[in-house]
């Protein structure tokens, strides 16, 4: 029996050197050519924790962490017929084996929809995407009338995946009924939240999808070109997209008369330089213009006024994906998974400290607690969980009372968050969250554009008092302040940049307050995170003197006579923890 070996192409597993697998798989397989084992490089399969990941079809054996010095091994036991257990996945808290991708409790909740053929097709080959559905969803469109296929979008109840989730079908129809002799469709693929990694999966290992989905987009709503405003920072997904874009043009689903409609639609690609507040949607269009990357008041909005003055409709790279599956499926079978207001389903990103990060894809409804610790697998190293930050830099900050709250849009906003584009980073008992909301607020003051005086000096100001507060020099009065400037920022600033930006601010004053008393009041940090609020100190009763601290501080802070206890310089002392790392007694504790 022949068999297919499908070896991860993302970006993180190629990081892991799936790509040299790949290679050396190749060069043992030809040595053999009877062997009838095909080799192929796949997209993203989600469990980045795991990878390189190597899945074995017809049998769908999932292998995990496979290294070049496995190669043989793993050939040979195509040959026989059997499975090599040692690469098998194995659960961290039973330390049962799993044998298939199903089994795996990462995968159980999962429902792949906008990821169906990631980790299943090669990204560079169209015949693969077209064997599996592909670009039948144009086909079945361009016989339809242009209100029609708006109208299903609209019945799918499918929001938009980037930010607020606005309705993708009205936004169309937006599009579609303004008034221009040239329409725009663009794609916003700058993904800029810490920790997110969703749209570069798909581009990377679906682009087709997101090509189909623009090109009925184009139809529906009457443009004849688009754009991919995708960061220059994934040299990979701009690859295969390209590949993408001249492989259908070869087949002529892009270009002019496609398919013989004479619908005309083309596909330019714009690299961004990294901005982050280029993800918002006029800034974005500035950027493809030729001008700096700035916000300008709405409305008019995109869709009456965007791209070169033209009506152009903006969506993002997980919505566009959606429009395929929609069409195909139905939007009445579409509008079954999810809840009532938040239809279909949410990639992820899954990070931080958590036993299985990777990218995953959940039905909308899904509670907090079954992505964190049924996908999930738990925090990392048995640690309490302490909160979890959706929606990055403009999300929201939420706490263990909250881990059976609903995943979808308006749950989220009931308590201070948003979906935002889908980054989700689990936190452990050892976060300070006066050091996370710093964190995030440092990192939007530092991408804001400058262009209004709200998010500009607003920002900087409510970054000032973090930094006090965390050096042990804030004020009660403090606390007062920063909600005022937060709530006048989200009031006054002109984009969404600066309207979420104090987000992860308010959502850890409102759930961890005490933290930041505890700061204030008493100039401690309860986590040990705020340098200048902790001191490192050595128990002369555990202390052997083995001079290990010593020999590691890189500071000199640390001094004693060899086998009597050390002390530590407080005034030397530079806080790193590496003393605490390096001790094998427990002898180093914070106080």
């Amino acid at each position: 029996m022949s068999k297919t070996v499908l070896i991860c192409g993302g970006t993180g597993c190629v990081s892991s050197d799936s790509h040299k697998v790949y290679d050396r798989l190749e060069e043992e397989l030809q040595k053999d050519p009877s062997s009838r084992i095909e080799v192929k490089f796949t997209g993203c399969h989600g469990f980045c924790e795991q990878g390189p990941i190597v899945i074995v079809q017809p049998d769908n054996v999932f292998y995990c962490r496979v290294t070049t010095n496995d190669v043989p091994e793993l050939i040979e036991a195509m040959k026989k017929g059997e499975v090599l257990e040692r690469l098998l996945y194995r659960d961290p808290v039973t330390g049962e084996l799993s044998r298939s991708r199903e089994e795996i409790g990462f995968y159980k909740k999962q429902k792949r929809l906008v990821l169906e053929n990631c980790g299943e097709i090669d990204p560079e080959n169209i015949e693969e995407y077209e064997s599996r559905g592909g670009y039948e969803a144009l086909r079945a469109v361009l016989g339809k009338e242009r209100s029609e296929v708006i109208e299903e979008i609209k019945k799918s109840g499918l929001r938009g995946r980037g930010g607020a989730g606005f309705p993708t079908g009205l936004k169309w129809e937006f599009t579609a009924q303004a008034e221009g002799d040239k329409k725009y469709v663009v794609c916003n693929a700058d993904e800029g939240d810490p920790g997110a990694f969703m749209d570069r999966s798909i581009l990377e290992g679906d682009p087709h999808a997101v090509l189909e989905g623009m090109l009925i987009c184009g139809y529906a709503v009457g443009a004849d070109e688009g754009y991919v405003y995708v960061r220059a920072e994934y040299p990979l997904a701009i690859k295969r997209l390209k590949i993408a874009i001249k492989e259908a043009e070869e087949k002529g689903y892009l270009g002019d008369d496609i398919l013989n409609s004479g619908f005309n639609f083309k596909v330019n690609i714009k690299a961004g330089a990294g901005a982050f507040v280029c993800g918002e949607e006029t800034a974005l269009l500035a950027s493809i213009q030729g001008e700096r990357g700035m916000p300008r008041p709405r409305p008019p909005f995109p869709a009456e006024k965007g791209l070169w003055g033209k009506p152009t409709n903006l969506n993002n790279v997980e919505t566009y994906a959606n429009v395929p599956r929609i069409i195909r499926m139905g939007a009445d079978e579409y509008a079954k998974i999810g809840t009532e207001k938040s239809k279909g389903t949410k990639v992820f990103a899954l990070t931080g400290k958590i036993n299985n990060t990777g990218l995953v894809e959940v039905p909308m409804g899904i509670t907090m607690r079954d992505i964190i610790y049924d996908i999930g697998g738990g925090i990392l190293d048995n640690k309490e969980f302490k909160a979890v930050q959706i929606g990055g830099p403009s999300g929201g900050c939420l706490p263990s009372e909250l881990l059976d709250l609903p995943v979808d849009y308006d749950s989220l906003t009931e308590v201070g968050a948003m979906m935002g584009s889908g980054g989700l980073v689990v936190m452990d008992e050892t976060t300070c969250m006066v050091d996370l909301a710093h964190f995030f607020l440092n990192f939007t003051q530092k991408e804001s554009c400058g262009k209004c005086t709200p998010c500009r000096e607003g920002t900087k100001r409510m970054l000032e008092i973090l930094e006090r507060i965390a050096s042990g020099k804030g004020q009660e009065e403090d606390l007062e302040t920063l909600q005022r400037l937060a709530r006048v920022i989200k009031s006054t600033a002109l984009c969404g940049l600066g309207q979420t930006a104090p987000n992860p601010v308010l959502t850890t004053m409102k759930y961890f307050l005490s933290e930041y008393e505890t700061h204030i009041k008493e100039k401690r940090c309860p986590a040990g995170v705020c340098k200048e609020l902790i001191t490192y100190r050595i128990d002369p009763e555990k202390c052997t003197g083995c001079t290990l601290c010593a020999k590691h501080c890189p500071s000199g802070a640390i001094s004693g006579e060899k086998k009597e206890p050390h002390v530590i310089d407080p005034d030397k002392c530079t806080r790193c923890g590496v003393c605490i790392t390096k001790c094998n007694k427990d002898a180093i504790y914070l106080a």
